[in-house]
């Protein structure tokens, strides 16, 4: 089945999850990835069981916090 990754067509064998996609993508700190499938956010309890199909798009995403600045840039 193709999947688009990040922006790009893969081939992937059927049957996949998202947690095995995460897996074969080695994805970096897969404890910390949210994933959506077609725009639609994946809660992380479900990645073993959450099936992927063909034409799906998967995007894995980091969320960044930021700290306070105090106005002095150097």
């Amino acid at each position: 089945m193709t999947l688009t990754v990040a922006g790009q067509p893969k081939e992937y064998d059927a049957g996949l999850t998202v947690s095995k996609l995460i897996e074969l993508e080695q994805v970096e700190t897969p404890m910390y990835v949210t994933v959506s499938v077609n725009d639609a956010f994946i809660p992380s309890d479900s990645f073993e069981t959450a099936a992927l199909h063909d034409g799906d798009s998967v995007e894995f995403l980091y969320f960044m916090g930021g700290g306070a600045c105090d106005g002095v840039y150097q």
